[in-house]
């Protein structure tokens, strides 16, 4: 059995190309560690509540730009519902808020209306930032071109050469004088790294015009629609999506890739599996690529990542309110609290290693759109801020799961402060950190950007494509062009458009991997008016104990209406049975309505066992 390509990964820039590149006729196999696919762009049920892991809201969507071409492109648009978000965001304050909002124009207003002062420099930042997107996609995408031009780099493409020479914080101190007004232009700072002085100039301005220009957006029903959908686009052309498999091996040949040995992530005495392919798409962090290579390409890689920096991670604190929580005074989508000890662009980078009590963040409030997430009595939020996995990973669980309560509580107490009364409409909340991103995601330091867009880390200094092995090419966060739902996606695309021209392929036949771990019902039977028992197909290799437990995945669940698909489910049969058995609480979630109707013969994944 062979695949003309293998992606390792099932992040937003794996699922991109496997999709690009199965429309492109070719017969793809993405492999991915978690039972679902999507990477930081997934969701989990808590409760009432789907709960959005990553997105807060999404750049790039605009009237004819790449994004939105490449979503065309892979019909995402009749299938996934964007919601644009009322404004870009509002900075919080005792005294006046400030709302960005989108357009060019009325951004310009409303800075200029706040900060008459500093009127030159604000038209001056507008005017970079709108340059810096269209200029960048307008960059030869050849390298030879890219060589030819660059003489004449200043004169083609103005803005974007002055981009690429400053960070955010040495071209603000440059033109605008008012520190406030510095302060709200970077109100959003979190969702590109952590410090303005280091952070590039280039890679701030490409997404936040992408924001001004035509707004951000949400995905209804969570970032999970998006993945799910780009999953099943590359399965529904040939292909063929594994969930649950780690890949443990590039295996290499006379200097190219050739295939990709994986296991079962959920079955530790599962044996591993060689499958071969043309060529290798790795879309997990750049950083674990060494482990799974043979020398002499396991240390030229660690040479050439040793002196990268990676980029910070993210607290947040999902909640779910029993209301709608405008009626506490929250106001816009996105509300930025600056921090009490930030005077100044300075102050931010110790700020984001300071005093929780202290510490800016950013409350978006998912009800000011058609979120999908909660019941129509309900809503949804979430606290995001700037993290380290530093402050966590040498805790203990005890001490772990104490420190994060205690954060909780803070951030809790400086939300009821702003918005009084809020607290005690908040019916669930829960606290992921650095250390989570990095358990569910392999991503070392739970670094959600990849490795930080810094000046000496952007562009082309970014990791692309076949640069160490001719067919083993790089997509995901930490290569190019970056970080963010619009950067993975784009990376994605581009990768697949590279391997398309280089052209290393070869026949592959129709026929695709089996997974033992999908079965069907065998039998279903009411146990009183509350447990429902299914019986299913026993997997070959699934040798489970008494106490172990499993994922129970439904293929095509019947009502889906806010609830996922799947349950960690206890194994209520005996390891000698010939069946598998889970008992369904009928709790009237549309995960337990679709276990009551579920047909013998119907599909279903096992992921497991485990405990």
């Amino acid at each position: 059995m062979k695949y003309n390509t293998i992606v390792i990964g099932g992040g937003l820039a794996g699922l991109t190309a496997g999709a690009t590149l199965s429309k492109f006729g070719k017969k793809v196999l993405l492999l991915e560690q978690h039972h679902k696919p999507g990477g930081c762009a997934t969701t989990f049920k808590r409760g009432d509540f789907i709960v959005e892991v990553g997105l807060h809201e999404m750049s790039g969507l605009t009237k004819n730009g790449s994004l939105t071409r490449i979503l065309k492109m892979l019909d995402v648009d009749k299938h996934v519902q964007f919601e644009k978000v009322p404004e870009f965001y509002g900075v919080v304050s005792d005294k006046e808020d400030f709302v960005m909002p989108h357009g060019y124009a009325a951004a310009t207003k409303a800075l200029i209306n706040k900060y008459p002062e500093d009127e030159k420099g604000i038209k001056r930042f507008i005017k970079l930032i709108a340059g810096v997107r269209k200029e960048a996609t307008k960059q030869p995408r050849s390298p030879l071109k890219q060589k030819l031009i660059y003489p004449f780099m200043p004169l083609l493409y103005p803005n974007l050469v002055e981009a690429t020479k400053h960070t955010v914080g040495s071209w603000l101190d440059k033109y605008i004088t008012n520190e406030n007004a510095k302060l709200d232009l970077i109100a959003h700072l979190v969702y590109w790294g952590d410090d303005p002085y280091t952070l590039s100039m280039f890679y701030f301005a490409t997404p936040f015009s992408g924001f001004i220009e035509n707004g951000g957006h949400f995905i209804k029903g969570g970032s999970q629609q998006l993945s799910n959908y780009l999953a099943s686009y590359i399965e529904k052309n040939g292909g063929s999506v594994l969930l649950g498999k780690r890949a443990e091996k590039i295996i290499t040949n006379n200097g190219t890739a050739t295939g990709v040995t994986f296991r079962d992530s959920f079955n530790d005495h599962s044996k591993p599996i060689t499958i071969l392919c043309d060529n290798v798409i790795a879309n997990c962090a750049i950083p674990t690529v060494p482990a799974m290579l043979d020398e002499p390409y396991l240390a030229q890689l660690q040479q050439k990542i040793s002196s990268k920096t990676n980029s910070c991670s993210l607290l947040c604190m999902y909640l779910g309110f029993n209301t709608d929580v405008k009626k506490f005074g929250v106001k816009y989508y996105s509300n930025v609290f600056q921090g009490d000890d930030v005077k100044t662009l300075k102050d931010i980078y110790n700020n984001h290693h300071g005093d929780w009590s202290k510490r800016r963040f950013i409350f978006v409030d998912y009800n000011k759109v058609d979120s999908g997430l909660a019941p129509a009595h309900k809503s949804e939020g979430v606290i995001c801020t700037v993290d380290y996995i530093e402050d966590w990973e040498n805790l203990d669980k005890e001490d772990y799961n104490a420190k994060k309560e205690e954060v909780a509580q803070v951030l809790l107490q400086r939300l009821e402060k702003q918005y009084p009364g809020i607290r005690n409409s908040i019916e669930y909340y829960e606290v992921s950190t650095s250390k989570t991103i990095k358990r569910y995601t392999s991503n070392p330091s739970g670094s959600v950007y990849g490795y930080a867009q810094i000046k000496n880390q952007i562009a082309s200094k970014r990791f692309r494509n076949n640069f160490l092995i001719p067919n083993l090419y790089f997509a995901s966060a930490w290569a190019f062009p970056g970080g963010g739902f619009e950067g993975s996606i784009q990376g994605g695309f581009l990768a697949a458009l590279q391997m398309n021209q280089d052209k290393i392929w070869s026949d592959c036949d129709k026929a695709k991997y089996v997974d033992k771990r999908d079965i069907k019902l065998v039998e279903s039977d009411r146990i009183d008016d509350k447990i429902i028992d299914l019986s299913f197909e026993k997997p070959s290799g699934f040798n489970h104990q008494q106490g172990q437990y499993a994922i129970l995945n439904l293929v095509n669940p019947k009502v889906t209406e806010l609830d996922l698909p799947y349950r960690w489910l206890p194994l209520v049969s005996s390891p000698e049975e010939d069946t598998i058995h889970f008992q369904i609480e009928l709790d009237g979630s549309s995960f337990s309505k679709s276990c009551e109707s579920i047909d013998v013969g119907d599909d279903a994944i096992i992921f497991g066992p485990m405990g």
